[in-house]
């Protein structure tokens, strides 16, 4: 996806895994992400399943979002992210989408 001049780049497009493997999925944005001490880096993993709404994991890059099982595990720094999946469960096929911010007055960049 991409707004104005950043864009947000995930690999792989498609995986098929087995239960029980463990996945890792990429997020690459075209500048750096907006950074805070406070608040750490301003990175978000969300999951779709079957068209519904997306729902948060992961926020501020590392962060579990309340609910969030403790087999997803957010990483990375900069302009590049990674959301691992440790034991992957059947429950977890879906979509997967990182949401960036790259300075405090631009707008969320959302992967399409």
């Amino acid at each position: 996806g991409s707004r104005g001049q950043y864009t947000v780049t995930q690999t792989p497009a498609v995986l098929s895994a087995t239960p029980g493997q463990t996945v890792t999925l990429n997020c690459k944005t075209s500048s750096a992400v907006y950074y805070t001490s406070s608040y750490g880096n301003r990175l978000h993993w969300y999951h779709q399943v079957s068209g519904g709404p997306p729902k948060l994991l992961i926020y501020y890059a590392n962060q579990r979002q309340s609910g969030t099982p403790s087999r997803f595990t957010g990483s990375g720094s900069g302009s590049d992210f990674t959301l691992t999946i440790s034991g992957v469960q059947a429950e977890d096929a879906g979509d997967y989408y990182c949401q960036s911010l790259h300075n405090p007055s631009s707008t969320w960049v959302f992967t399409q």
